[in-house]
């Protein structure tokens, strides 16, 4: 039996800034909520009393039908499950839900930043999971949001639209129907390489925090965007965004500048990265983290330029200025990000071609005809 919109029960995954404002807005909706955080601390007082309160952009009192710190109990009887951790716990959920996951249920990164949802479908295999899942990812979060409390969440706005796209790419309408009485914001991308591959957190994020190092840790407060960027910090960025681009090409992806995904999404206007933020007023009073341990590096660059980098690789082309920064991260943090990030070893990607990349991107396996197998990376 096929669910109307209406009646879809949710999964909330994290209570963290973008949880509770997900978990509290289905809730105020009036559709059927579990919530669930690794730690059980941080949600004892909605476990007391499952409410949120919601401020901002949406006012109003969520209420939840299921807090827990049980991911069993969770997703239990969920139609779609909403993942709303960072990057770096995909990996790690996917082996936890595996053995409790039922034919028919949709797991949905918010978001996926880049490759996400390839990681999460494979993951799922390698811990048997051989249940008919299906896996979505959405392009960025749809709120600008924080955390005011343990039960309680401010929405500074909402995104007008916002792409996503399922593994296998025939179910992304059905998805994105049946998220559309609570999300008609979503709109349907190609494949999870378009989603993927418009990940402009990459070119945004950890170049502007490792540049402006000695600022941030000598605690010196700043606007990130209109300060920490400037003229030749912008020209990094532009080195970024053209090979993020030339790997997008070479696999069909439609995409965008970020000089033009700053016009189209705040209809800031420029000749260049540098002279568009500049001229961009929503990032005005936006600072810079307080320290380097800021998901700016520890989640952007193993989850959104090591798998542009390592795609590149596999496909014989080079990345020097984005293998620069990955470099100068490992340099500044004493991590090894080629080793924790995603590569397309972890994916199942290792020695595809671009064509059977799209494919898996698309499908969720290769259909080798000549051989007469059929492979799931």
């Amino acid at each position: 039996m096929i669910k109307r919109p209406e009646n879809v029960r949710y999964a909330v995954i994290g209570a963290g800034n973008g949880g509770l404002a997900m978990a509290g807005y289905l809730g105020l909706m009036g559709f059927t909520v579990a919530l669930y955080n690794r730690s059980i601390e941080k949600i004892k007082i909605l476990v007391e009393k499952p409410e949120i309160l919601l401020t901002g952009a949406v006012e109003g009192i969520g209420r939840l039908s299921t807090v827990t710190d049980n991911i069993k109990e969770a997703v239990k009887d969920s139609d779609i499950i909403m993942i709303t951790t960072p990057a770096t716990a995909h990996r790690e959920l996917a082996r936890m839900m595996a053995p409790h996951l039922d034919d028919g249920q949709i797991i949905v990164l918010n978001p996926g930043r880049t490759c996400g949802a390839l990681e999460v479908y494979q993951t799922l295999r390698e811990a048997g999971c051989d249940r008919d899942i299906t896996v979505a990812e959405a392009q960025t979060f749809i709120y600008a949001c924080r955390a005011t409390g343990p039960d309680s969440a401010k929405i500074f706005s909402v995104k007008n639209e916002v792409k996503l796209a399922a593994i296998p790419a025939s179910r992304t309408e059905y998805v994105i129907w049946l998220l559309s009485a609570a999300y008609p914001q979503f709109k349907p991308a190609r494949d999870v390489m378009e989603t993927s591959l418009n990940n402009f957190g990459a070119i945004f994020h950890p170049a502007p925090t490792l540049l402006n190092s000695g600022h941030i840790e000598r605690g010196q407060t700043f606007e990130y965007y209109l300060e920490g960027i400037t003229p030749s910090i912008g020209q990094m960025l532009e080195r970024l965004d053209a090979e993020r681009m030339k790997v997008a090409r070479l696999l069909g992806v439609k995409t965008m500048s970020a000089v033009k995904w700053l016009e189209e999404s705040y209809g800031a206007r420029g000749n260049s990265i540098y002279e568009a933020i500049q001229n961009n007023p929503a990032y005005k009073g936006l600072t810079a983290p307080k320290d380097l341990k800021t998901r700016y590096i520890y989640e952007d660059v193993p989850f959104s330029l090591v798998p542009i980098s390592s795609l590149a690789k596999n496909m014989g082309i080079e990345t020097p200025a984005i293998d620069t920064i990955i470099r100068l991260a490992n340099m500044m943090t004493g991590e090894n990000f080629w080793e924790t990030g995603r590569t397309v070893e972890k994916l199942g990607l290792a020695g595809l071609d671009p064509s059977q990349i799209i494919e898996f991107a698309q499908q969720g396996y290769i259909d080798t005809a000549k051989t007469g197998e059929e492979v799931v990376a």
